[in-house]
């Protein structure tokens, strides 16, 4: 290290030590207690505390209140791509379920009426989810889908909790095409309530515009993921040569908001 190299903080050479102990032990081990690491590391109880803070908020170890800190389950990877929660968790071994918070009819101003097609003043279907895999909260979905193209769609989202396999079963409707953005946000006290989490927990925030095979757009919608048990998959191709592809945009937030969220944003 010359002298104008950053120093690294020790918590952080800490961290990186509790990262290696980790990797050979299996999920739901106990790491040894404060005391213990502080003089295996030859430094103090905060500095200790402090590295495996970061390693709880980063999802890599769980704390449970007198009783320690354990290495966390691994990440659940999901592949973007237009596939449904259902399908996308049981093809890693996860039991799906989801747990309809509330489900009521909005009127769409200009923007969202654009994002899905209809006129403004259109009846728009809101549907607000609770999504689980093994029976622990994972993501809070909020999606917009015009109520008069789908007209029954409230009462078979009763019978089938897949919204892409009821749209697909009842409606013969594909999607085929979408644009995501991925955005990193606080989780508010609502969204810690929700999911079990703690208030100011990073969250990833994904907004979808989703279209069919006619390009007709679909549905409109964002999920809230909880960033200690999640992160997303892609596989980036280069563009032909002498061309960088046509410039994302990013699809805009209706001014009622997306996500609900109270005490947050939209």
């Amino acid at each position: 290290m010359t002298e104008d190299s950053p120093r690294i903080p020790k918590y952080y050479d800490v961290k990186r030590n509790l990262l290696e102990l980790t990797k050979s032990l299996p999920a739901g081990a106990a790491l040894p207690p404060e005391r213990t690491l502080a003089v295996r590391f030859e430094t103090s109880r905060t500095t200790v505390r402090q590295a495996l803070t970061e390693l709880v908020v980063e999802g890599r170890l769980l704390r449970i209140q007198g009783k320690g800190t354990f290495v966390a389950q691994p990440k659940v990877a999901q592949v973007l791509q237009l596939t449904s929660y259902t399908g996308d968790l049981r093809s890693v071994g996860l039991e799906p379920d989801t747990k309809i918070l509330e489900i009521n009819y909005v009127t769409a101003d200009e923007t969202l009426a654009r994002l899905l097609g209809i006129n403004p003043g259109g009846r728009v279907l809101r549907i607000h989810r609770l999504r689980l895999a093994n029976g622990e909260p994972m993501s809070i979905d909020t999606t917009h889908l015009s109520a008069r193209r789908f007209s029954r769609l409230r009462r078979e989202l009763e019978v089938h909790s897949s919204l892409y396999e009821t749209l697909h079963n009842a409606y013969n409707v594909e999607l085929t095409d979408a644009e995501e953005v991925i955005e990193t946000v606080l989780a508010t006290p609502y969204d810690a309530q929700v999911l079990g989490v703690d208030v100011g927990l990073p969250m990833l925030l994904l907004t979808r515009h989703a279209f069919d095979a006619e390009g007709n757009p679909v549905e409109w919608a964002q999920s809230l993921y909880r960033g200690d048990r999640y992160k997303f998959v892609t596989r980036l191709r280069r563009p032909p040569e002498g061309g960088a592809g046509p410039p994302a945009t990013a699809p805009p937030v209706p001014p009622d908001g997306g996500v609900r969220r109270p005490g947050g944003r939209g």
